[in-house]
């Protein structure tokens, strides 16, 4: 093989991996440089982390056509197995398959033990915020949260108060997305309590990293994420157990349109559980029914997959045609739960999310393990004045939004944009929180033939039932273009496995 055929390790090469055919399997130049944010593989001084020197081994070990075959076979096998997501914009939709990064990125056990401790705190007190705005509303009396900013979000739900919800479980499943600033510590970024996708994604992931690294996966001592599945099933089934002995459980879909509809057909196979439509299910006499080829079927449980504002169209919004007319009737009279509970959504509401460490300090007594991200609400006055002075340092973001959708990072903005985004600001202000941009950590992936480092955060799955499960991975999220601190994969991003490492993982 030529030294140009070899897979370089920075962002000055214009080799092209994908069209090299050669099998020789000299390793590449052990050259990777990350810019000035925290490195998970490197240090500061540009030393291999402990918990890397397995897999950066290897990777150095092997050529640019081994990498590109790898990085094909994996494409290739996303491709068959049907793994995409759904992209709009303007007129039109695109399928595609998510863009995933061969290599893994790495915690350690250690490292992870703190996330899992401090994600169980976080959501413990939103579950207790949930059921007190939702019934005594004794947080906002006490004014630790101020009581308009909950009652006036649009994802609070007064149809909920007073309602049972089994053991005050009111988010089943979560995401939540930290990011590691250049300190090397983590950050919540974002609480996702209403919907969460993603899931399948960090499956999909682990069964693509066995396959393409089999040696270092199987001497690493990498924590399972396979049961997953038959976590969330008996989650989701211990929510009505008390009054039915084997629950039926069902997944709802708005459809096969959906952006994230490949992950809901993948779970219901994985469960063993029906996957349906709203127009698969009838309500009658407040019991919620499934429609089979041998007649009706009681449900028990809806996992649903459809937002608050589609799953009843007599109690929510009148022109949906994705839900089942009289579901919340039956949810209320206690015949059905519905996971995640509606109007969850108003606990990760970015604007509440300032007050996530309050309301953590106020139900628990405790000192919030996992930090926010610095906020700054605009619908303070000065906070306001503070964000449009700093547009060009700030990410600003729609307290409703999600996706990357409605969102400006100012330092990657031009002047006009930032002047339009301003007016949006001022006219609205209520609706946006402003916070600093921070510098992701980054990790190396193979963009374009070669190594480079790239911005990724971390998404962890939660499941909350009598108790609250971290599943001990996550889906790695990657900005994949150059520069970008945008991981969305509907604004250009990826993903990439995650390897949590057991406690007594061993070291080279």
């Amino acid at each position: 093989m030529e030294a140009s055929d070899k897979l370089p390790w920075g962002p000055n090469s214009v080799a092209t991996v994908r069209h090299i055919h050669s099998t020789d399997a000299a390793s590449a130049p052990p050259f990777y440089k990350p810019n000035l944010s925290y490195d998970e593989m490197l240090d500061s001084r540009g030393e291999v982390r402990p918990h890397y020197a397995a897999l950066h081994a290897r990777m150095s070990s092997l050529s640019g056509a081994e990498l590109a075959h790898r990085q094909w076979t994996l494409e290739q096998s996303f491709l068959m197995q049907g793994i995409t997501f759904t992209v709009y914009g303007g007129d039109t939709t695109t399928e595609r398959i998510i863009p995933t990064d061969l290599f893994p990125r790495i915690i350690p056990g250690a490292e992870w033990a703190k996330i899992d401790a401090g994600l169980t705190q976080r959501l413990r007190a939103l579950n207790l915020f949930l059921a007190d705005i939702y019934g005594e509303r004794k947080i906002l009396a006490d004014g630790v949260v101020p009581r308009e900013l909950v009652l006036g979000a649009p994802s609070y739900r007064r149809e909920m108060l007073g309602l049972y919800v089994p053991h005050g479980s009111y988010v089943n499943v979560s995401g939540a997305d930290l990011i590691r600033g250049q300190d090397g510590a983590f950050a919540v970024l974002e609480d996702n309590l209403r919907v969460p996708s993603g899931v399948s994604y960090m499956l999909a992931n682990r069964d693509a990293a066995k396959r393409t690294f089999p040696g270092t996966f199987r001497t690493a001592g990498v924590r399972p994420v396979e049961r997953y599945p038959d976590l969330l099933l008996a989650t989701l089934k211990s929510l009505a157990a008390d009054w039915r002995p084997n629950p039926q459980v069902v997944v709802l879909t708005p459809g096969v349109y959906n952006s994230a509809y490949y992950e809901h057909a993948y779970l219901a196979r994985l469960m063993g559980t029906p996957l349906v439509e709203g127009r698969d299910l009838v309500v009658h006499d407040n019991m919620i029914y499934m429609r089979t080829t041998v007649g009706l079927r009681r449900v028990d449980v809806i996992y649903r997959r459809v937002d608050d504002d589609f799953i009843d169209p007599l109690t929510f919004r009148r022109d949906s045609g994705l839900g089942v007319a009289g579901l919340f009737n039956a949810y209320r009279a206690g015949n059905v739960v519905i996971a995640n509970a509606p109007g969850t959504g108003v606990a990760d509401d970015k604007a509440v999310y300032a007050y996530v460490p309050e309301i953590i300090r106020y139900y628990l007594d405790q000192d919030a393990i996992l930090p926010n991200v610095e906020t700054y609400l605009c619908r303070e006055p000065a906070q306001l004045s503070h964000v449009l002075a700093n547009l060009d340092k700030f990410v600003v973001k729609a307290v409703g939004a999600s996706g990357g959708y409605g969102m400006l990072v100012g330092p990657h903005a031009t002047a006009a944009e930032r002047a339009e985004f301003a007016e949006k600001v001022a006219a609205n202000p209520a609706n946006y929180i402003g916070q600093p941009t921070i510098q992701l950590s980054t990790a190396p992936c193979l963009v374009d033939g070669h190594i480079e480092a790239r911005h990724v955060d971390l998404r962890p799955f939660l499941l909350s039932g009598k108790d609250i499960a971290v599943t001990p991975g996550a889906l790695t999220r990657v900005a994949l273009k150059r520069g970008s601190l945008v991981v969305n994969s509907s604004q250009g991003g990826g993903s990439k496995d995650t390897w949590v490492l057991s406690d007594n993982e061993a070291q080279p």
